[in-house]
Formats: structure tokens, C-alpha cells, sequence
């Protein structure tokens, strides 16, 4: 199972890559349109960046909100060494979340959907806490 688990956070590793690698292409397709200067990088004030420049940038930054908890989550459950089915499952389940909060923000941003994927995802990951604090307990 510990080997299950180590790729729900490569997969949450590589969505943060994927999300940055958008970003990236979005903020520099922005500077060559000149809807942003290129000083506006100095101090990433994107105040006057369209809507898809500002939703990348912060959908990359909410990948080390939560996921990060996940991801200690999985490091604890592996060295404590309970990693089983029900984790792997929530853990995956998390990852699905999150891709799917991540294609609604950077794509259609609706704002209820993309909401009601964030709170289950924090819903699931508060689960896999509370699991593993029982375990441990």
C-alpha cells in the first residue's frame, strides 16, 4: 500500500507542475501582449493582468495551502507505517478534488462549483486526519 500512496502525491506533485507550467505560459503570453509590464514580475503585482493570468497564478498558489497538509498527512502514515486501503482511497479521492478544483478555477472559475470542490476536498483530507490521529491514538 505504501507505494500507492507515494503516487496519489506524485500525482498531486504533478498537477502543481502541470498548474505551474500554465501559469507560466499565461503570465508570458501576457508580457508579449503587453497587457502586463515586465515589472510588474519585480514584485508579481498582476493587478492588470486579465482574469486567466490571475487565476492561474492563484490556483498555483492554493497548491501549497492545503495539498501541503495532505502531503504530511502521507509522510506521517508512511512512517508510521498504517498505510492501507482506506487511506490510499481517501488519498486518491483528494488528488480527484483537487484536479477537478483546479479545472474549474483556471478554465470555466465558477465560483459555487469551484467552491463546493474545495470544501469536500478539505472534507476528505480533515477524514484522513482524523483517521490517522484515531490510528495513532
Amino acid at each position: 500500500m505504501d507505494k500507492f500512496l507515494v503516487l496519489t502525491v506524485a500525482a498531486q506533485v504533478l498537477l502543481i507542475s502541470v498548474v505551474m507550467v500554465i501559469m507560466g505560459r499565461r503570465r508570458f503570453a501576457a508580457a508579449r501582449n503587453k497587457e502586463i509590464h515586465h515589472s510588474a514580475f519585480r514584485t508579481m503585482d498582476l493587478a492588470g493582468a486579465n482574469e486567466s493570468v490571475i487565476t492561474a497564478s492563484r490556483n498555483f498558489d492554493n497548491q501549497f495551502q492545503m495539498p501541503m497538509l495532505f502531503i504530511f498527512a502521507v509522510l506521517f502514515t508512511l512512517h508510521f507505517g498504517l498505510a492501507d486501503l482506506v487511506f490510499v482511497l481517501l488519498a486518491a479521492l483528494f488528488v480527484a478534488l483537487r484536479l477537478l478544483h483546479t479545472v474549474v478555477h483556471i478554465t470555466s472559475n465558477h465560483v459555487r462549483m469551484r467552491f463546493n470542490l474545495f470544501l469536500l476536498s478539505c472534507v476528505v483530507l480533515w477524514c484522513f486526519w482524523l483517521r490517522l490521529v484515531l490510528k495513532l491514538w
